[in-house]
Parts: structure tokens; sequence; C-alpha cells
């Protein structure tokens, strides 16, 4: 069962997988805020780059209507029960990217509104680079309970928060013990 051991990391998707899953099994799914009026436009979806094939999030985000953002997001767990990434210390991703504001966010068994969510800045440079993005940097939006690691069901990789052409792609992402 994932989040028993602690191994130094543990692979959630490299985006090889010729069926389209994660390495975990669940799929990526879109969002943008046009789901609340927003007027963001996003592509997403496997490219072959020189580090092999990698999700690649990319549109214009819009603040129109109150909007201002696009995500791509991975269920944890098939059946959306809770994941338990406790035995981590954070996501390891391999990135590279458009300048702008870039972030990961984390839902779990306390985010029960569609508004709620954790937020960590993504660290994204025009070269591929390797990040770890502590869970101590991620911080409730919508609700006030920490984050538990132990109940995690969801990680999306988001462009958010300033009207800017995103363009962002993810060679690898995990989870991680090491420390930045």
């Amino acid at each position: 069962m994932p989040g028993t051991e602690s191994p130094a990391a543990y692979l959630l998707d490299d985006f090889a997988s010729a069926d389209g899953r994660a390495a975990i099994g669940t799929a990526w799914q879109g969002f943008t805020d046009r789901v609340m009026g927003g007027r963001s436009d996003m592509q997403a979806g496997i490219v072959e780059t020189e580090c092999g094939p990698a999700l690649q999030l990319s549109g214009q985000v819009r603040l129109e209507n109150n909007g201002g953002f696009i995500q791509s997001r991975l269920p944890l767990a098939p059946t959306g029960e809770a994941f338990n990434a406790s035995a981590w210390s954070g996501f390891g991703a391999t990135v590279r990217g458009t300048p702008g504001p870039y972030y990961l966010h984390v839902r779990s068994t306390d985010t029960r509104q569609p508004w709620q969510h954790y937020r960590a800045p993504l660290p994204v440079a025009e070269d591929w680079q390797d990040v770890v993005v502590p869970f101590t940097a991620f911080e409730p939006r919508g609700l006030r309970a920490k984050l538990d690691t132990a109940r995690l069901t969801s990680v999306a990789v988001v462009a958010y928060g300033a009207a800017f052409e995103a363009r962002v792609e993810i060679a690898r992402l995990g989870l991680s013990a090491t420390r930045p």
C-alpha cells in the first residue's frame, strides 16, 4: 500500500504510459475558471520533449469575470479515497515553462468545497529543473485546517492569479523524502 513505507521517492507520473494513465493508475483532469464564469483558455496533454514525454499545460489566464486560473489535476487514488503521503516530505518534479505564477494545489478529505485547497508556489524556469515543494510550504485556501498529509486526495499543477500566457511542462512528478 502506498504511504506505508518511506522510500526516497514515490513516482506519481512520468507520462510514459501508452494508455494515458498516470503511473499510479489515475488520469489527469483539466479545469479552468470557466466552471465559475471566468474566461481563461487551456490546452493540456502529453507532448514529446528532449526529456521524454511530459504533461504540457498551456493557455491564456484571464482575470475577467473573477477568473484567473487553469489547472490539470491528478487524483491520488482511483476511487477517491485518501492517500497517505505522511512518509514523504513533499512533491518532487522535473519542470520547465514560461515565466508566471504557478502553484501546486493539493486537496484532502478536509477540502469539501470546490474553492478549498492547499497551495504552494511551483518554481518554473525556461530550462528543465528538478524542484522539491515541501509539504510545509502549502497554505490553506478557503479553510483553516492544517494540511494532513495522511489524507490527500489530489494534486494539481495550476497557473493562477495573473493575466498571462501560461506554458508549463512536467516530465516527472512524485513524492519526495528530500528536503530542499
